[in-house]
């Protein structure tokens, strides 16, 4: 009676699922380490962001940045070449804590891309809805208008003074929102990344020719004025101040 026959290892139907194995395995470690978030290059450049994250209606969530940029975060940019623009503050303002306006949508593209650059992360400016939202609970409710008549209400709006002081202040001079997020009820408008033109016209992003910001109230922008008293559509008083706030889809580390 011939031996019984060992069965063979090292080839067919269980060397094949072996191979795969290492395979799927190896192919799933490389995919966690393209996914994982970076370790920042430059984690003393990453800016402070606000305690909990921003929930949507849809639940969607985004992180954002605790105080608006200040004018010392943006000179960093400015002295290393990527910002074309450097900015000053009165005697009796500190960098630190002053807030980095008279900034045009191009100026904070270019600060944007620097500093992703830097701390290998990805920030972006908020579209209208997220400012929005993020604004709701700290925003003073619209008054009535003036008129019943939908054909007037934009005089309405021209005739109510803005509520909000229109002097540069420090960080922290305003509400601070359920999640953390300080001054969105402050003097300084912050620009997002919503055309005011709108997709739905068949215009690039990148050819939009301005875009909205957030503040008291809706105001449009061209994307190349610094100073908001020069140019922009509003419905109200021009903002005073234009800046930024950064926002993240992912949280971020703490620097």
């Amino acid at each position: 009676m011939p031996a019984a026959k060992r069965p063979n290892h090292t080839s067919g139907p269980s060397l094949r699922l072996a191979v795969f194995g290492v395979l799927a395995v190896a192919l799933l470690g490389a995919a966690a380490l393209h996914f994982a978030p970076k370790s920042p290059s430059r984690p003393e450049l990453l800016p402070q962001m606000a305690a909990h994250a921003v929930v949507m209606p849809d639940g969607q969530q985004f992180f954002a940045q605790r105080f608006e940029v200040s004018v010392a975060e943006w000179n960093i940019c400015a002295a290393e070449g990527r910002c074309a623009v450097s900015l000053r503050v009165r005697p009796d303002q500190k960098p630190e804590t002053t807030p980095a306006t008279g900034l045009s949508y191009e100026d904070v593209q270019q600060y944007i891309s620097w500093l992703n650059t830097q701390t290998r992360q990805r920030f972006r400016l908020p579209t209208a809805t997220e400012w929005e939202h993020m604004a709701v609970d700290v925003l003073p409710e619209e008054p009535d208008p003036l008129f019943t008549d939908p054909s007037l209400t934009w005089a309405s709006t021209y005739l109510t003074e803005g509520t909000t002081p229109r002097a540069l202040k420090p960080q922290g001079s305003f509400s601070t929102s359920p999640e953390g997020v300080v001054d969105l009820d402050g003097s300084v408008w912050e620009w997002t990344m919503e055309c005011y033109a709108g997709a739905e016209e068949g215009i690039d992003r990148a050819s939009c020719p301005a875009y909205f910001v957030g503040g008291e109230h809706v105001a449009a922008m061209s994307y190349l004025i610094r100073d908001p008293a020069r140019g922009g559509c509003a419905v109200g008083s021009p903002p005073a101040h234009l800046g930024l706030r950064l926002i993240s889809d992912h949280e971020v580390p703490r620097s």
